[in-house]
């Protein structure tokens, strides 16, 4: 039977769409998709001598998450999940209230100028993560300025710096991660409808009234995007907590990566990488229903 025109149009469209999905598609699979069903594979493997995979297959490797040795039983992996959830959340926090000051500032500016003011602020989180973080530890490291005024004030010993420590954790989270806080929400600032501002204002409104009535549920679609491009990467981040923490604020990005190369326990890693990655999705599930729940918030991107 001879295709109509309609049907053509459509396996025209279909193979459009292939040809423009196709790329990311193949790339998704073979780069994410294939290693992390791997990845899952491994974490039902027998750990040898060595530390590498073998038969036969065990659950051995997620008793071991949660705390069980042949020492008995030990907490230390629960106090590092916990740790890197109060990193994260406290990361994020500090974020969105130093963006809400610097996105207003950059709204109140000549428009000509807001897109070099954005530029400025994301220029950093082109550099490597890496670079960014030394700079830090040159900061709040022994004998650093920070360090020194710390000490002058009594908030650490002699000798000793900020860093490594939980508050340097913090702050180089924060720092790493403020980019992403702020491109969101400058971009629900852009929207925002200011007759409902000069209406506040025109009813004497004080300024904390008037950015919680009239700004703020405004930008909650922002924040709340602002919130997963921080506190997901911020709670398996690697770099920071292992320059800036060492073994005073171990968090689970850095256990895991001592899994494959201090102490090398391949089907032990990987289950500690399952479990953290079942722990997000739920966790994004729950946001995602939290958002809809929250009048007008249902438009944030997670």
């Amino acid at each position: 039977m001879a295709m109509t025109a309609a049907q053509g149009e459509a396996r025209a469209r279909n193979f459009r769409l292939w040809l423009t999905a196709g790329p990311g598609l193949f790339w998704i699979v073979l780069f994410l998709l294939i290693p992390s069903m791997v990845l899952l594979g491994i974490g039902f493997f027998t750990s040898n001598d060595y530390g590498s995979p073998v038969l036969p297959l065990t659950l051995t490797p997620f008793s071991q998450v949660a705390g069980n040795s042949l020492l008995g039983w030990d907490d230390g992996n629960i106090i590092i999940f916990l740790r890197s959830l109060e990193q994260a959340g406290i990361a994020t926090i500090v974020s969105a209230l130093l963006s809400y000051p610097i996105v207003f500032f950059i709204m109140t500016r000549e428009a000509s100028l807001r897109p070099l003011l954005l530029l400025l602020i994301i220029l950093p989180s082109w550099t490597n993560q890496v670079v960014r973080t030394y700079a830090w530890l040159e900061l709040l490291g022994p004998n650093a300025p920070l360090s020194a005024v710390a000490h002058a004030l009594g908030i650490v010993p002699p000798d000793l710096g900020i860093a490594p420590g939980a508050f340097a954790v913090t702050t180089g989270l924060a720092y790493n991660y403020l980019p992403y806080m702020i491109v969101p929400l400058y971009a629900s600032a852009e929207r925002l409808d200011w007759t409902l501002v000069e209406a506040g204002r025109d009813l004497y409104a004080s300024g904390v009234k008037l950015f919680w009535h009239t700004v703020f549920p405004q930008t909650v679609p922002g924040l709340l995007s602002g919130v997963i491009f921080v506190a997901i990467p911020a709670f398996g981040d690697y770099v920071v907590p292992q320059l800036l923490g060492g073994d005073k604020a171990l968090m689970i990005g850095s256990l895991i990566a001592n899994q494959f190369t201090e102490t090398p326990d391949w089907p032990y890693g990987a289950a500690l990488t399952i479990i953290m990655l079942v722990f997000t999705g739920l966790g994004l599930i729950g946001f995602r229903v939290l958002t809809r729940k929250l009048g007008g918030a249902g438009e944030a991107t997670i």
